[in-house]
């Protein structure tokens, strides 16, 4: 089963959802890519929690980088969020470890 199949058997009948998913640091790194364009069959209420779930079900990096209980932050729009931050179409997600300074 594909994850097209995956994604569309837990989704609404609604329009995709297009969001703007930016990776950094250790995960731009783990991920292999600084970001990407992704469109998912829109849930009846999008969050980040979904959203982590969605691509945890990638499996491999994903997976693991993102796991519950691993070191990593999710800003939408540029503001921090938590896991029940709603999500619109087109938000920029980023994706991102702490951050420690000196």
């Amino acid at each position: 089963m594909t994850d097209a199949t995956l994604l569309g058997a837990r989704a609404s009948t609604a329009p995709g959802l297009t969001l703007e998913l930016v990776y950094l640091a250790r995960l731009r790194d783990a991920l292999g890519s600084a970001g990407e364009t992704l469109t998912l069959p829109r849930p009846a209420e999008p969050t980040v929690d979904w959203l982590l779930a969605e691509l945890r079900h990638r499996g491999g990096a994903f997976a693991q980088e993102l796991a519950p209980g691993r070191a990593f932050r999710v800003a939408v729009d540029h503001a921090m969020a938590r896991g029940d931050t709603p999500l619109h179409d087109g938000a920029e997600v980023a994706l991102l470890p702490p951050v420690t300074g000196g």
